[in-house]
């Protein structure tokens, strides 16, 4: 079986290999590698190194070391094909199963062309030619680690002496693992040709003085038709075309310039433009009309005519692991021309589902956390005002396997999407994808900057610092959950509550096996629906947060004001009802000797608190009257409320509020019954003693009773709410 080598670059650098390696030994962060016991050799010192920028090992103890297709080979004992076959499962790059299906192309003499049309053709025809091509708004990859081969001999290491002894990352750059490690036979017969030193002619603007030579055919350039092209090769003289036409054509460059892009970035991201014309590339590169078709840059119309899939368009080069141009993006210089954005079409070099639009160029800048952006300016716009780590995936989402090597490289990645509703649900798909592969020590965070900016926008409007504060506080995975849910349910229903709960527990068993966060997420929506442990926990802490010496009573005011309405049906009575004391059964002869005033339900004014008293006095009155808005209706009651009541509930009230609207709690009926549970409690005890004090059997009696009714019926709570978490965990 005959492997092509960029196939092979393509499984290395795109396999997981700290999971891969993870499996047998213990590896451990140590600055941007990770670090463990060799699992070639007994050692109790670890020295053993995972890069997993370059995706490659290295033992300093026993001087093993490798990449992906190695360690498969040498430690799980799988033959060549075998270890080939199991990355292309695990990264989903498919094995090319014909020889011809490499880098190399047949280059051939230049056909006579005739001299560009003048001719225009209408836009009705260019439009149904370009969506023959494959579309995307504008998000595309890039990866950076270049790969690194053989290791150069280093000396040992002690491990004592801690990781800043540890070899520079420059000292992997020197030589490599790859080729050498492989048996000869496994690879394509025309390994050789594959890595010709063959450049190809040199594209006429480099040899001609005149500026407009790149749109003209190269009959001076001698024509050679014996050797093969490279599409690597090719693709670098193309990018290098693109890149100068920028330097000829000015409105193309004050595109550039007016999105605020500096010249210095043209040359890092290496910028270019494809003029107008149908087939400058064909009199560009007469040789190479093979491989522009195999890249898929030159199609052919249904009338049998070939012609570019990018003109006039400004192009973004995208390159692989190894920094090598690989595809381009062209981007239409007027606003109203559909599609915005094209990109070039799958190649033998070319996979976007394995393609970060930005990588490499982070790599190169040792970036050490990652963004998720939409689109290639965003990618640039980040990189130019400092902020490293911003990629762009080829299509709306980001794949598995992507997510899986970023969380890799930081434990936290950050998704920044539209506000809109399409980059909502590509932020929503994302995270869907993302969830087999988040253990507990990953996190995803969510980024949806205001007034619908994106990062190119919003740097420009807030500047980087301003960008930076809101990567910082992104919202977590746990709260972006609920927040996108909670708009498209009812939560005012107890269905629309159902169907939030349902589709959160969905979502939560594509979590790793064993996953805590299951549970944990499963248990946190189940509060912020109104869960009774929700309000005990939640609220509790709310309060906390400013002032922790509260008094019950005060708590209860405040709540009071947070939710009104639940006065509607008074606490006290709904307690008394549901604990059975009501109808409490009453031996008859201590029920003769009772006064009415004995077996009547607690009130307000029998907890003997003035404060109390007034705030719930004042709320039953003003109830028909309260605006709909809870912080409006909350002033209009203390605007009512006596002044010394007033002075206390309007110092909290502020930080109350804040705080639970910060933790998005919905309601407070839990709370509330719990609080007021415990006022009467307090208030039955008191009495207890009293009675105690001066002596009323019957009184007791009946006070010991109540209590008894009121506790039992407190455990049962207790016991239902543990049963309601086991169904959540479940």
């Amino acid at each position: 079986m005959s492997i092509p080598n960029h196939i092979l670059d393509q499984l290395n650098s795109q396999a997981d290999l700290i999971s891969i390696i993870g499996k047998h030994t213990t590896l451990k962060r140590a600055g941007s590698e990770y670090k463990g016991c060799c699992p070639f050799h007994g050692e109790k010192s670890p020295s053993f190194y995972v890069n997993p920028q370059k995706n490659i090992y290295h033992c300093f103890g026993c001087s093993v070391g490798g990449n992906a297709i190695s360690f498969l080979r040498d430690y799980e004992n799988l033959t060549f094909i075998e270890a080939v076959n199991e990355l292309s499962k695990q990264t989903g790059i498919e094995v090319p199963k014909e020889e011809q299906h490499n880098v190399s192309y047949q280059r051939r003499a230049p056909k006579p062309i005739t001299p560009p049309v003048q001719n225009v053709p209408s836009p009705t025809l260019e439009h149904s030619r370009v969506n023959q091509g494959n579309i995307h708004k504008g998000n595309h990859q890039d990866n950076g680690a270049q790969s690194a081969q053989n290791y150069i001999d280093q000396p040992s290491y002690d491990d004592n002496q801690g990781y800043e002894n540890f070899p520079p990352l420059e000292a992997y750059d020197s030589a490599a693992y790859a080729m050498d490690a492989y048996p000869s036979e496994a690879y394509s017969s025309d390994h050789s040709a594959i890595h010709a030193d063959d450049s190809g002619y040199p594209p006429a603007w480099l040899a001609d003085t005149d500026t407009n030579a790149g749109m003209h055919d190269a009959h001076g350039i001698e024509q050679s038709d014996d050797k093969d092209g490279n599409l690597y090769e090719l693709l670098e003289q193309i990018q290098q075309f693109y890149q100068h036409n920028l330097t000829t054509h000015p409105h193309a460059k004050h595109y550039f310039l007016s999105r605020g892009i500096t010249e210095d970035i043209f040359e890092t991201f290496g910028l270019g433009y494809a003029p107008f014309g149908w087939q400058h590339l064909e009199h560009q590169f007469p040789q190479d009309i093979e491989g522009l078709k195999a890249l898929g840059l030159v199609r052919q119309s249904e009338s049998g005519r070939d012609y570019d899939l990018l003109r006039d368009r400004v192009i973004f080069p995208i390159r692989d692991n190894q920094g090598r141009t690989i595809g381009f993006g062209g981007r239409a210089l007027d606003d109203e021309v559909k599609p915005k954005y094209i990109n070039s079409s799958d190649s033998p070099v070319f996979h976007k589902q394995h393609v970060l639009y930005g990588y490499y160029e982070s790599r190169q800048q040792r970036a050490d956390s990652w963004l998720v952006v939409e689109g290639y300016m965003d990618v640039i716009a980040l990189y130019q005002a400092g902020i490293y780590g911003a990629i762009a995936s080829m299509g709306t989402a980001i794949n598995e396997s992507q997510i899986s090597r970023l969380l890799t490289l930081n434990p936290t990645l950050t998704l920044s999407f539209d506000g809109d509703s399409a980059g909502q649900k590509a932020a929503w798909r994302t995270l869907e994808v993302a969830l087999p592969v988040l253990a507990d020590d990953k996190e995803l965070r969510f980024l949806t900057l205001p007034n619908n900016h994106d990062p190119d926008t919003f740097i420009k409007s807030q500047g980087s610092d301003a960008m930076r504060e809101q990567i910082a506080n992104a919202m977590p995975l746990s709260q972006y959950i609920f927040a996108y849910l909670s708009e498209r349910y009812d939560l005012s229903l107890a269905e629309g509550k159902a169907k939030l709960m349902s589709q959160v527990r969905s979502l939560t068993t594509a979590l790793p096996k064993g996953s805590s966060f299951r549970y944990l997420l499963n248990n946190d929506v189940y509060q912020k629906l109104g869960g009774r442990r929700s309000q005990n926990v939640e609220a509790k802490d709310a309060l906390l947060d400013f002032d922790g010496d509260m008094t019950i009573s005060q708590q209860l005011q405040l709540c009071f004001l947070f939710q009104p309405r639940t006065l509607i049906d008074d606490p006290i009575e709904s307690i008394w009802q549901q604990s059975g004391i009501n109808g409490l059964h009453l031996p008859a002869h201590i029920k003769q000797k009772a006064s009415p005033d004995t077996l009547r339900p607690l009130a307000w004014e029998d907890l003997q608190d003035a404060a109390l008293l007034d705030i719930v006095s004042t709320i039953k009155r003003c109830l028909n009257y309260l605006p709909k808005d809870v912080n409006a209706a909350a002033h209009f009651i203390l605007s009512n409320v006596k002044p010394a009541t007033q002075d206390m509930l309007s110092r909290n009230w502020g930080g109350f509020y804040k705080a639970l609207t910060a933790r998005n709690i919905l309601g407070l009926d839990g709370l509330i019954e719990e609080l007021v549970s415990q006022l009467l409690e307090r208030n039955m005890k008191k009495k207890i003693q009293e009675l105690v004090q001066n002596p009323d059997h019957i009184k007791l009696a009946i006070v010991r009773k109540q209590t008894q009714l009121l506790n039992d019926w407190l455990r049962a709570q207790q016991a239902e709410q543990s049963a309601q978490m086991v169904t959540v965990q479940s």
